[in-house]
């Protein structure tokens, strides 16, 4: 089976798992116990804290709070930050941006939702107008879980800023974290991430957070992560994170080179009289989007799983709302037609190019097929 659905979900590190094994059979103690088992388990835990830190920010300017996945991280981001005045995103976020930010407008709060560029990045001087004095939050992700672009939030934190000095900016980084190089600026507050998206196991992501910014809880109860995540920590999850953290930036660079590669070949290896791209050329090179005219996505999607090859039609959280065509994809300007033809090939370095090249000669096929059928 060739699976190039990696934006959904990866495939756990063995080497991370077996490294952080005695997190569940011997130093399976409680973090917050007095014993000193319990303190050297928390050692461990800060250790992890520290390396995790390490890969993209300081740990002067910046610490993180883990939480059990990217959607809770962005939750906290979204409902600690927006308290006052408006909140800014984009009609391009995850849905754990997208829907935290519609039940935001439901409790009453004035929400605003700026426009896309055709490839799914936003448009910048719409984001721009939607900012002012009152505004309390914005958020940009980082890189778009449906098409792969990337957002310049270094410089879209900056503008941001230079209009409203006040306002707290954050990234859902869930698909870039691990992947893309950036390192997070001093215009950047709140960014979240995820351990399954990189090779760690689900069940745990963070949040990093500007050291200087004050925020509350998400999560009330005993007070762990400096009262800002209360519950037990999961050491092993987090342990395994660190290890699947630091073993994809040790090598970030050529990482992406090979994931470039692997995408230019997938693109160059699909029919272009069947396939249209709607990734920009300066995606990520983890994720290669098509669409397909006249066709169902999740026709193409099932035939493909019967022959072999798995590849999702989308954002796999927004499948479970049972829309007929992502609202995102809309919001690219692209007609229903396309919309509903939707494909999103996404890359691992577990892939090769024997695998990207059988995946390109099995969607080929079967949407050639379909097309004489219908003709």
């Amino acid at each position: 089976m060739i699976y190039l659905d990696n934006a959904a979900t990866t495939k756990p590190d063995e080497e991370c798992l077996k490294r952080a094994e005695k997190y569940l059979y011997s130093a399976y103690y409680n973090p917050s116990a007095l014993y000193a088992e319990g303190y050297n388990v928390k050692l461990a835990l800060r250790e992890a804290k520290k390396n995790i830190l390490s890969t993209v920010a300081d740990d002067i300017n910046f610490d993180l709070v883990f939480t059990s996945c990217g959607t809770e991280a962005d939750n906290q981001a979204i409902f600690c930050g927006g308290k006052r005045g408006n909140a800014v995103t984009t009609q391009g976020e995850h849905s754990a941006v997208f829907n935290a930010a519609m039940e935001l407008k439901q409790r009453g709060m004035d929400v605003r939702f700026a426009a896309l560029n055709g490839d799914g990045s936003v448009n910048i001087d719409s984001l721009l107008s939607l900012v002012d004095d009152k505004t309390s939050l914005v958020s940009v992700i980082h890189v778009n879980n449906e098409t792969g672009a990337v957002n310049d939030i270094t410089a879209i934190a900056a503008k941001v800023k230079e209009k409203n000095p006040h306002a707290l900016f954050h990234s859902d980084g869930v698909q870039a974290y691990g992947k893309i190089p950036f390192r997070l600026t001093k215009n950047i507050d709140l960014y979240s991430v995820s351990a399954h998206k990189i090779g760690g196991i689900k069940g745990v992501g963070a949040l990093f957070k500007r050291k200087n910014l004050v925020i509350k809880p998400y999560i009330y109860g005993g007070g762990q992560e400096s009262g800002l995540r209360s519950g037990t920590e999961n050491v092993f999850g987090i342990k395994d994170f660190e290890f699947a953290a630091t073993e994809k930036y040790a090598e970030l660079s050529k990482n992406y080179q090979t994931a470039r590669e692997l995408n230019d070949l997938l693109w160059q290896k699909l029919d272009k009289s069947l396939f249209v791209r709607i990734s920009p050329t300066n995606n990520s090179p983890y994720i290669l989007t098509v669409g397909v005219d006249g066709l169902r996505g999740e026709t193409i999607l099932h035939e493909a799983n019967d022959n072999g090859l798995i590849i999702g039609s989308g954002s796999a959280c927004s499948s479970n709302e049972k829309k007929r065509y992502s609202r995102v994809i809309l919001a690219c300007g692209i007609g229903e037609n396309i919309a509903d033809g939707v494909l999103r090939l996404s890359l691992s370095l577990c892939n090769t190019r024997e695998e990207v090249q059988t995946a390109a000669q099995i969607l080929n096929k079967i949407v050639k097929n379909r097309k004489e059928i219908m003709s």
